[in-house]
């Protein structure tokens, strides 16, 4: 039996200005840090092992914090591309009220929430997941098949889909799930890395 922690990382820069970030390499902001530490002061009573994280500095720096914060900052930690956000093509930068008059309700939706509408130049999420996934099972599922316990910091769309992959959501129903910044999700998985429970910590930072 081993525990998965899945965390958002904290509110970055452009999350503050409504801006679609995607690969861009953002700054969190001081309330972005405090949402980091907050977190970690969810996960007091957690042993962790092993961390994952992308390549994306708000994603590190909101690990950064939890893993000082809930003293481990020795565990081993793995930063790859395959669980950065999904790449937003043209909409990068864009302010998202901007880019919904720019498209028009209805397209603006399709490239913001469908599973398989990439934005041009873009992802999709199923692009997303086609990469997340991979790294998921050849990694981080091989650490939680271990017997560790196991951080993973992340975006708010490769958490969906390591999300979807976990509790088996259909395409429809994956496009309006939300994951807030700083928010913890806690699986419990069996020996086979079979979801057992699954828990949501949030804290006060909204």
């Amino acid at each position: 039996m081993s525990y998965l922690i899945l965390v958002r990382h904290g509110q970055s820069e452009w999350n503050l200005l409504n801006q679609f970030t995607g690969f861009t390499d953002v700054e969190l902001t001081e309330q972005g840090k405090l949402e980091a530490k907050a977190a970690a002061g969810l996960l007091k009573d957690m042993v962790l092992h092993k961390a994952h994280t992308s390549d994306l500095k708000r994603a590190q720096h909101t690990l950064d914090i939890i893993l000082e914060e809930t003293n481990h900052t020795h565990i081993p930690v793995k930063k790859d591309p395959a669980i950065k956000e999904r790449h937003y093509g043209e909409l990068t930068g864009m302010n998202k009220d901007e880019a919904k008059t720019k498209f028009g309700d209805e397209l603006f939706l399709k490239y913001r929430r469908s599973w398989d509408v990439a934005p041009p130049k873009g992802e999709s999420l199923k692009d997303t997941y086609n990469r997340a996934i991979p790294y998921f099972e050849q990694e981080i599922l091989t650490d939680l098949k271990a017997g560790h316990n196991v951080i993973v910091a992340a975006h708010g769309n490769s958490l969906r889909a390591i999300i979807k992959h976990l509790e088996d959501i259909t395409d429809d129903e994956i496009c309006n799930y939300e994951i807030g910044t700083g928010v913890i999700y806690i699986y419990k998985l069996d020996d086979d890395g079979k979801v057992i429970s699954k828990e949501i910590r949030n804290h006060e930072y909204k």
